[in-house]
């Protein structure tokens, strides 16, 4: 892409990719690459269009000795330089500063101190003491602490607790922070990094959907040439997304499978049909491998095992689908930045691994096909603009993301066509309750007002009265969250007269429940979904 770029470098931190969210937000386009990168690697950056780097937090410390170093070029690229928690550590000590464990560690909400009217930082708070300090509200996630400034620093920021809470070299144009910018906690946080990725980098704001529109149809057709492109259709917002546009690149040569699985919300396999292949004129293969889905699922509870079994009948599906395509070269995936953050945390490998994803971690060389990801470095919103401007229905592209594996993981413990048919039908009265409950203040719905919502099927039982008889019947966990990034959420705080309607009708419609529970948990320290 012909772009100016920030480049971040990634040491392993959950929160690295949020980076890169709020750096496109600003309109500027940014890579995420491993942080132990080659000198030579910067060196090509530069020659395109880089103008910028970031250096990302991690759970490591600095000084450990098996921890990454920032490569030597970082700092001889004549760009300007961030670095966030680890990424100030390793600035510090790279560059002659001294870093220690701190007795007194810092997770979560703290206030900081802005010192020295650093370009990065001057004109920036929340609120201002009766001294006259000004004082921003941030988050922070540390357990050491930088304890002497390399040569050529000033201290821009301190805590109580941090004397060396930010610092910078503005004749460089260097600046590292001790709390996370990324996180929607910091509330200066987009500002900060706006003012370093388009005020002191210099960047023009030229990362936007509707023009991504060319880039992604050039590059696809570079891509795919003449062959023909079979794309695993689920109906959610990111395989949707990715039918649309490399249709439009490509038109005939893409055919779409849409695999039943038996575990699809209710009456989905019609929806998807009919806004696919009857109102959009992408060609779509129904095929019906529920019982071949159900059958493999047979007895197995544990959720990793089960993402791996559903993801590999899907490419066996596939396998067979694309042998009646004698043209079919490529595999193409919905696969978004979330998929692969959630799978290997990172792409260093570096960070804690959550969980799997179905179409994450390459293809089966018996498959025969070649990969084909156009939204695999775009985030959930992002790809909901380029659904926009792609001209699709605004009800397909804000509709609540649902998991690859379907009702497979919102089943705990084994999977079961009874379990899939309860939980279906419990869903399908929740989702059509949010969507019938407007919020008067807003005046929008609350399935709007929250960016997922789903039902749980929990694989126990609990006692009952209806009637005047005894029931000893299944119970279901209603899960509903607010977020920007997916990278946090809080839950949803539902009117209870809506909760109280959702629990009547499930109990009183769905034969086989007879309790409902509501999940406020928020993430972290739990995941949005149960699996």
């Amino acid at each position: 892409m012909h772009h100016q770029r920030i480049l971040i470098l990634d040491y392993g931190s959950q929160v690295t990719q949020l980076i890169a969210r709020r750096v496109r937000d600003t309109g500027v386009y940014c890579e995420i690459h491993p942080g132990d990168v080659g000198d030579d690697f910067i060196r090509e950056q530069q020659e395109q269009g880089l103008k910028g780097i970031i250096l990302s937090g991690s759970h490591a410390s600095a000084y450990a000795e098996e921890s990454l170093k920032v490569p030597a070029a970082v700092f001889q690229a004549g760009v300007p330089v961030l670095g966030i928690c680890y990424g100030m550590q390793s600035m510090a000590l790279q560059l002659g500063g001294q870093v220690e464990f701190s007795d007194h560690r810092e997770f979560g909400y703290a206030e900081v101190r802005a010192h020295g009217h650093t370009r990065l930082l001057t004109g920036l708070q929340d609120f201002e003491t009766a001294e006259g300090h000004g004082m921003l509200k941030v988050w922070m996630s540390h357990g050491d602490r930088v304890t002497a400034l390399p040569p050529g620093f000033k201290r821009m920021a301190s805590t109580p607790s941090c004397e060396i809470a930010g610092m910078a070299d503005e004749e460089r144009g260097f600046y590292a922070v001790q709390f996370h910018p990324e996180v929607t906690h910091t509330v200066q946080g987009q500002a900060i990094l706006e003012r370093f990725v388009t005020e002191i980098c210099g960047c023009s704001r030229d990362w936007n959907m509707p023009d991504y529109v060319a880039e992604a149809v050039a590059r696809i057709r570079e891509q795919v040439g003449s062959d023909e492109v079979i794309l695993g259709l689920s109906g959610g917002v990111d395989s949707s997304v990715a039918a649309a546009l490399i249709h439009k690149a490509i038109g005939d040569q893409l055919t779409c499978v849409f695999v039943d699985h038996g575990l699809l919300r209710l009456n989905e396999a019609r929806q998807v049909m009919d806004t696919m292949a009857r109102h959009l004129g992408i060609r779509v293969i129904h095929v019906d491998a529920g019982e071949q889905f159900m059958g493999k699922l047979a007895g197995v509870a544990d959720p990793e095992a089960k993402r791996k079994i559903i993801g590999r009948e899907f490419v066996e599906v596939f396998q067979a689908e694309s042998a009646k395509l004698k043209s079919a070269r490529w595999l193409a995936q919905g696969t978004i930045y979330p998929d692969v953050i959630e799978s290997a945390a990172s792409k260093t490998g570096k960070a804690v691994a959550i969980k799997s994803h179905h179409n994450v971690g390459g293809l089966p060389e018996t498959l025969n096909l070649k990969l084909l990801e156009p939204l695999r470095e775009l985030f959930k919103d992002e790809v909901r603009h380029l659904g926009l401007a792609l001209g699709l229905p605004p009800e397909m592209v804000f509709r609540h993301p649902f998991p690859g594996p379907g009702l497979g993981v919102r089943i705990l413990g084994e999977v079961k066509r009874e379990y899939a048919d309860l939980l279906r039908r419990a869903d399908d009265i929740f989702i059509t309750e949010l969507r019938n409950t407007i919020e008067p203040e807003s005046g929008k719905s609350w399935y709007d007002l929250t960016s997922q919502a789903f039902t749980v099927f929990l694989p126990v039982k609990s006692v009952g009265v209806m009637g005047d008889g005894r029931t000893y019947d299944y119970v279901v966990a209603l899960r509903a969250v607010q977020t920007t990034d997916f990278m946090t959420a809080d839950w949803a705080e539902l009117p209870y007269a809506l909760l109280k309607k959702v629990s009547s009708r499930i109990i009183n419609e769905v034969r086989g429940i007879n309790r409902v529970t509501y999940d406020v948990s928020s993430k972290p320290p739990a995941t949005i979904e149960w699996e």
